[in-house]
């Protein structure tokens, strides 16, 4: 964006200078007998922060500017990080800022890579964040997320839409709205109907979870088959409106064009002697499907080329370990690349979890949502997702979308929920509540 830019640089600093000063000043509750503090580094980011000292001596407040690696800094009432940017490249050790002096970085906090949200040596913590432009990706990757405090994107006039491609889009509620399928007044239950397949000896509340999140996701119909297992009597009872049907362990599934969505591998167990009928299951079935869990563990690091030759959507849903099995290594910092670059090898839809999930397509910009928080850290949230996924595929969402819509639906029901005890079981109910809520 810099270097499409039509106007000169000291025009854009400027500008950026009094944007990042009004910020100040609100944070500050006004400038009379203010003190702020400027860590100005050497380029173009302490050039915006020098810019901003200006404006606020103009309106009356105490400014000081101090080298970036000085060691500590001074009483004040705002400290404005104007260290380092995105270039940064070395480890910075940021000063010791009194506790309780709000800092406003610019763009950045300081010693943080913009593209991946890595530490570089010990960074700013920021209480707010001034971007510029465009949302920086690292800003959305732990450890940056978190020290970035509040992030506010202002237009600084330089707009190079028409010449650059975003690297990804960061989801919003806003897009879940648009995205979500309308339902057919003449619509029936196989018209989003979805198979799941999973559960195994002392596994069967993995398969259990993504059968009750595909409902709650609004499949009109949700088959549940166990391998090895005959329809229990018990599973039908924990979930009364629950289609229970054997399959025998060779996973054949003669019925599957009724469905328009199937999700494998929750809880389906790592016995070898399954592992061909699972890649059989995947590579005959043309529906639209989601590999997830222990069917990730089946494919291993040799099945790009069974993928790429499916003819129904896939989405893979990879945790770092299932992705260092797909893959042979663990994805890195650049979370973003590595969903890309999977993606494109298998010519599928990746879900990368983490506390910010990435969602790549084989082309065009990845999909980053990052509303998610702790309380999914729990066991089984992962297969109430992939049920999840199955559903909004199963009502006839782009394998992307649906992928995307389900990890954000996903984290807006865990905030729904308890902020300490959530459990995988409540999900489900939640699901439909943060849906009703999209609508």
């Amino acid at each position: 964006m810099d270097d499409a830019a039509t106007e000169p640089l000291e025009t854009i600093i400027k500008r950026v200078g009094a944007l990042v000063a009004i910020e100040a000043i609100a944070m500050m509750g006004g400038t009379y007998g203010r003190r702020v503090i400027v860590l100005a580094g050497p380029g173009n980011n302490g050039a915006d922060g020098k810019a901003a000292a200006t404006f606020l001596e103009q309106r009356g407040v105490r400014v000081s500017s101090l080298p970036p690696d000085v060691r500590s800094v001074p009483t004040c009432d705002l400290v404005i990080d104007a260290a380092f940017g995105t270039g940064v490249s070395r480890e910075y050790l940021a000063p010791h800022i009194p506790a309780g002096i709000p800092v406003l970085s610019i763009d950045v906090p300081s010693g943080f890579d913009g593209l991946t949200g890595e530490a570089l040596g010990t960074p700013i913590q920021a209480s707010r964040t001034i971007v510029l432009g465009a949302l920086k990706p690292g800003l959305l990757f732990e450890p940056a997320r978190s020290a970035s405090g509040e992030r506010i994107v202002v237009d600084i006039g330089l707009d190079a839409t028409d010449t650059i491609t975003p690297s990804a889009y960061e989801i919003e509620a806003e897009d879940i709205v648009g995205w979500l399928p309308a339902r057919h007044p003449e619509t029936h239950k196989w018209k989003s109907a979805c198979w799941v397949v999973g559960g195994s000896a002392g596994m069967t509340g993995a398969a259990i979870l993504a059968a009750r999140g595909a409902q709650r996701g609004g499949a009109g119909y949700v088959r549940l088959s166990i391998p090895e297992t005959s329809p229990s009597a018990e599973v039908s009872q924990m979930i009364a409106d629950l289609v229970v049907v054997a399959m025998d362990e060779k996973l054949r599934a003669p019925d599957i064009d009724r469905f328009a969505s199937m999700v494998v591998g929750p809880g389906l167990g790592r016995a070898a002697t399954m592992t061909a009928h699972v890649l059989d299951l995947i590579a005959e079935s043309t529906v639209p499907m989601v590999i997830d869990a222990d069917a990730l563990w089946h494919l291993g690091d040799d099945s790009a080329g069974l993928l790429a030759r499916r003819t129904g959507a896939t989405v893979l849903t990879p945790h770092d370990g299932e992705f260092r099995g797909l893959t042979g290594e663990l994805p890195g910092p650049n979370r973003v690349d590595a969903a890309v670059a999977l993606a494109q090898q298998t010519q599928s839809v990746v879900l990368l979890k983490g506390a910010t999930t990435v969602v790549a397509a084989p082309s065009g910009p990845a999909h980053v949502v990052a509303n998610g928080d702790v309380r999914l850290a729990t066991a089984g949230s992962g297969d109430v997702l992939a049920g999840l996924i199955g559903a909004l595929l199963a009502r006839g969402m782009p394998a992307q979308l649906a992928a995307s819509a389900g990890a954000f639906v996903h984290a807006d029901a865990a905030s729904l929920g308890y902020a300490d005890g959530l459990v995988a079981s409540d999900l489900p109910d939640l699901v439909a509540r943060a849906l009703t809520e999209h609508r």
